[in-house]
């Protein structure tokens, strides 16, 4: 998901560069306690222009695909650092970033954190973290309040909830800003880009015999917990399944066994759980445990994310993989687009894949 490469026109193939006799030789990693990398060092190792990096830094899109990934390799070698300030006093444009966020014990937000962050770097920026308290709405107002007084090139806000959507939306921040937020399916035509391929997950179920289905889904207030939840009975529909009801957890492994614990009965009127992340499926197999379920035989389950641990539940768990960090980076290019007046890439699905473990088989022959 890289900004839309007919809109460019990349450069003439660049010239390797040979280092001149006599030249001083570059920096390395092993010299660079006694003199810092420069842009010449980096220009020489990569066997480019000192022009060639000052664009890649820059964050210009035009160079090809195998100049950029020399540029790249030789930044690594040396461990370039550059000099933010000093660019700042030169362009007269800051080089770092804002980034807005919160929630970030949990497993999406962190990695679209991170995924930006690599972004920013790439370009030749820096990414200031700023967590907010959503629960204090005192502390919200504050933070924002003192973002506004840094020189920042742009802000990523990232937000998860509602209420975090409408205190961005609210501030005047006075430099470009890329709200991150997962639009709310309801109000959009294009549900293909939020269901985080849902639709494979419950396809998967569907071929394995299941007819009743439950899901465990996130807290309402999030729409990515909406959108799972919208994706989730449309597919069930489709392959003429029947859910057995929705119940909201707040994607806390302890929710996930709650949401299992208390439902009334002895039997259960399902043969599998959707679980709207990993953690709330870990909750969903302890307690279905305790009932005296077996997993898979008696009932499946999913979840969606692929943390790492997913692969060491037991029984690994069969859930979606989603490429969060991919999702970083694409908000940060959405963002340095409005920074430097370049036309930003297309809006595409999340990247997901469905990872079948061990937690999921035919349904068992009493519940089909």
């Amino acid at each position: 998901m890289h900004p839309d490469a007919g809109r460019t026109r990349a450069v003439d193939p660049e010239p390797r560069v040979e280092a001149a006799e006599g030249a001083q030789e570059p920096a390395t990693r092993a010299s660079a306690g006694a003199r810092p990398a420069t842009i010449y060092d980096v220009a020489t190792m990569a066997g480019v222009s000192h022009q060639t990096v000052s664009r890649y830094l820059k964050g210009y899109e035009g160079i090809r695909p195998e100049t950029r990934e020399r540029v790249v390799q030789a930044l690594d070698a040396l461990d370039y650092r550059p000099n933010l300030t000093a660019r700042t006093l030169t362009t007269g444009r800051s080089h770092r970033i804002g980034a807005l966020t919160h929630e970030l014990d949990q497993f999406g937000p962190s990695r679209i954190v991170q995924g930006a962050a690599a972004a920013a770097r790439e370009a030749g920026y820096l990414l200031d973290i700023v967590t907010l308290d959503m629960s204090d709405a005192r502390a919200i107002a504050k933070a924002l309040s003192l973002v506004r007084q840094h020189d920042l090139a742009g802000i990523l806000a990232f937000s998860s909830t509602d209420e975090m959507t409408r205190a961005f939306e609210a501030a005047d921040f006075k430099v470009p800003v890329y709200l991150g937020t997962e639009e709310d399916d309801a109000f959009s035509d294009r549900s293909e880009l939020t269901s985080v391929g849902i639709p494979a997950l419950v396809g998967h179920l569907a071929e394995l015999g299941h007819r009743r289905v439950l899901h465990v889904a996130g807290p309402s207030r999030w729409a990515a917990a909406r959108n799972r939840a919208r994706a989730f009975e449309v597919a069930v529909d489709a392959h003429g399944m029947r859910s057995t009801g929705v119940i909201h957890g707040d994607w806390s492994a302890r929710s996930g066994h709650e949401a299992i614990a208390g439902l009334p009965g002895e039997r259960l009127d399902f043969t599998a759980v959707v679980a709207a992340n990993d953690q709330m499926a870990l909750g969903v197999m302890l307690a279905l445990a305790e009932r005296g379920l077996r997993v898979p035989e008696d009932v499946s389950v999913t979840g969606v994310d692929d943390i790492p641990e997913a692969a060491y539940f037991s029984p690994p768990l069969t859930t979606l993989s989603v490429d969060f960090v991919e999702q970083g980076r694409v908000a940060f290019q959405q963002l340095l687009g409005r920074v430097v007046g370049t036309p930003p890439p297309d809006a595409v699905a999340l990247p997901s894949h469905l990872v079948v473990r061990r937690s999921t088989a035919a349904a068992a022959r009493s519940l089909k």
